[in-house]
């Protein structure tokens, strides 16, 4: 006997917005969307809604939009709503009074085969960190971040040259399709979990995934070619990695780098060396190669490409970086 489902979802982000979308079309019945508060954004502090927020307005979607998680008011709205299942996909971390609340629990939707990159940035840190494959997973929440009893697993390879925001937006599909699957298990009672525990044990290495800060940006030219390139893949394009030229008067302009090739090839340039016609290419020397820079951006700019960088920026190899 299927369960009745009263389906309460919470998101934030564009990541989210297929899940949710995904759900309706397949006519769940969601008496409720939570979404963030609404922040002041861009120069001109206009205050702007979160991609969740302007798809339950334009679907007419029941929508909360607490101040406050942990208060009671907020309990009583999900109490009223008779909720017993919660979905949750890239949203803030719920106090157990809330994700303890529905009948059937709470689940959450993480871009990365936990217990691997277990916190916020599981796309960006797994491709920074080189690996060839990752996936997405729905888990129970429960107590701690990421933590909870494993429901279902997707993996998918990660390419060589993608980007975080190419994977981005290959996850937010197989993870839409995932929640899917999830929530029909669900009704249908037709599910096992798994712990953790038990999966970490079979792995020698557990990565995490923390926040990323622009501190944590800044490309290390000593670093090789390989975990260069990564890097700039791995951040593209958002937050980005960056990096300063310095002009042979010494003035300083900061770059972000949106995306670049790798050249594995042995040379005798220090590490930083930059090397350009001035006209079609710019490349950095790093060890065991070279980064061919494709797509910049110098701050409050527009982004370019290389020969369009070149055209109206007088770089030249007495430049160093």
């Amino acid at each position: 006997m299927k369960r009745d489902l009263r389906i309460v979802f919470m998101g934030t982000p564009e990541f989210a917005v297929p899940s949710l979308d995904i759900l309706i079309k397949n006519n769940y019945n969601i008496v409720g969307v939570v979404a963030s508060t609404d922040k002041e954004c861009g120069r001109g502090l206009q205050v702007g809604m979160c991609e969740i927020k302007k798809y339950a307005l334009e679907k007419n979607l029941n929508l909360l939009q607490p101040e406050n998680l942990k208060s009671r008011e907020f309990v009583k709205q999900l109490t009223d709503l008779k909720v017993n299942l919660q979905v949750v996909v890239a949203f803030r971390m719920l106090p157990e009074a809330v994700w303890k609340l529905p009948e059937y629990g709470t689940f959450n939707l993480h871009a990365s085969l936990l217990p691997q990159y277990r916190g916020a940035a599981p796309i960006n840190r797994a491709i920074m960190n080189g690996e060839k494959k990752t996936g997405v997973t729905t888990f129970f929440i429960n107590e701690n971040i990421d933590t909870g009893k494993i429901i279902f697993q997707e993996e998918t390879l990660i390419g060589e040259s993608e980007t975080a925001s190419e994977l981005h937006d290959r996850l937010k599909i197989t993870g839409a399709e995932l929640v899917l699957k999830t929530v029909r298990a669900i009704e249908n009672d037709s599910f096992e979990t798994i712990e953790q525990s038990c999966k970490a044990g079979e792995m020698k290495n557990l990565k995490l995934a923390p926040k990323i800060f622009k501190k944590d940006c800044k490309i290390n030219w000593n670093d090789s070619v390989d975990a260069i390139h990564d890097f700039i893949r791995g951040l593209s394009c958002y937050p980005s990695a960056w990096t300063e030229f310095v002009s042979p008067d010494g003035q300083k302009f900061y770059f972000r780098i949106l995306s670049s090739v790798k050249e594995i090839q042995e040379h005798s340039y220090n590490p930083g060396k930059i090397i350009t016609d001035g006209r079609n290419y710019l490349k950095i020397s790093v060890n065991r190669g070279f980064i061919d820079i494709s797509s910049i951006q110098q701050a409050s700019k527009k982004i370019m490409s290389i020969k369009e960088f070149l055209r109206g920026f007088c770089v030249n190899e007495k430049w160093k970086i």
